[in-house]
């Protein structure tokens, strides 16, 4: 139904639009999320969320290394989510990047429309909302460019000079996920090179998305992304200075402050998969304010499309621990993903193997 979705979003009108309105004061209904749900809020979390020093990962002081990588481990296991500080991405860069992006949502309706995309997996897709997966449900209140930038890398030629920030930004939040990742992989009690191997981490896919969050009248009553996890492994993210990410721990809803200039890291479901459910995708979800516009730049990484994903083999038996996830091809995840409503982990329960 790849047709009947493009259709429907030509005649989608951006949320950027829909906020400047002069005649906006309350909530479009078909905006309205809560009204169709019960939204529980959300409060600051009573200690400190996981904060991982980065530079210790690549230290070379070997003690240093083996205590963040338990650190790694604990914030995998018991969040599913931390903050990496002292990254050595550029401040400037990413600075860049943000202003990038907002010029890029500045395009006019018809300068976007060239980067629509029409599937899933088109490299470059630039819409509103949720693709096909929201029909008939609420609108988001969210715009948004998605590319895949790695194993090659896509992007529009508007506005001039995105293109080449957002690959140096993409170039180094890889090198950043793959350093992550060898931790992990060693906090399983894996050889650090092993997930690399298994999963085809050379060819990984990875993708560059940026997501814009206007004002909103009611920001109760609309969503801007609702409860979901992420396919991949671990999708690193950054925001403009504005919160809006809320992530659950222990069936509660938490804020997350984040520090200045950290990048936000959440576990995705393949990394569950993969360590068969010792390492549990967190369900996140993004709220909106009625003052200013958030931006986030998002990076998930995972396997190459071709690689079939199941628990690593070395993390399984059959008799004590078998394999509690089925293997799929990380293409056909995708693509499973992207023709599911956004809510919840429907597409992780397709793969979980069923109880007797």
């Amino acid at each position: 139904n790849c047709c009947q979705t493009s259709r429907e979003s030509e005649t989608m009108t951006s949320i950027k639009v829909v906020a400047q309105s002069s005649a906006l004061n309350s909530l479009p209904s078909s905006y309205a999320y809560s009204a169709n749900r019960q939204v529980a809020g959300a409060s600051d979390p009573d200690g400190s969320l996981p904060v991982i020093d980065f530079s210790l990962l690549t230290s070379g002081n070997p003690d240093q290394r083996a205590k963040v990588v338990h650190d790694l481990g604990k914030a995998c296991e018991e969040w599913g989510f931390f903050l990496i500080v002292n990254h050595g991405m550029p401040e400037t860069l990413v600075e860049k990047v943000f202003n990038a992006s907002h010029e890029f949502f500045n395009l006019t309706e018809e300068e976007k429309k060239e980067f629509e995309g029409k599937h899933a997996l088109d490299p470059i897709r630039c819409g509103t909302s949720f693709h096909n997966a929201n029909k008939g449900n609420v609108l988001l209140w969210r715009d948004y460019l998605k590319v895949f930038s790695h194993p090659e890398f896509y992007f529009p030629n508007k506005p001039a000079g995105f293109s080449e920030l957002a690959f140096e930004y993409s170039e180094r939040t890889r090198k950043v996920a793959r350093e992550l990742l060898n931790g992990i992989s060693e906090s399983l009690g894996l050889e650090g090179s092993y997930m690399d191997e298994a999963l085809d981490l050379d060819s990984g896919v990875q993708v560059f998305a940026v997501n814009l969050y206007p004002p909103c009248p009611q920001p109760d009553l609309a969503i801007g992304v609702p409860p979901h996890t992420d396919h991949g492994l671990v999708t690193l993210l950054m925001q403009n200075g504005v919160g809006g990410l809320q992530v659950q721990h222990n069936g509660k809803w938490l804020n997350v402050n984040a520090l200045p200039n950290s990048i936000m890291v959440n576990t995705g479901d393949h990394l569950e998969i993969f360590s068969n459910g010792k390492y549990k995708s967190v369900m996140h979800r993004a709220v909106l304010n009625n003052s200013v516009t958030r931006i986030t730049l998002v990076t998930p990484n995972g396997p190459s499309f071709d690689t079939s994903v199941s628990p690593a083999s070395k993390l399984v038996d059959n008799k004590s621990n078998p394999p509690a996830y089925k293997s799929m091809k990380y293409k056909e995840y995708l693509e499973l993903q992207q023709n599911t409503p956004l809510d919840g982990k429907p597409c992780l329960d397709r793969v979980k193997v069923k109880g007797e």
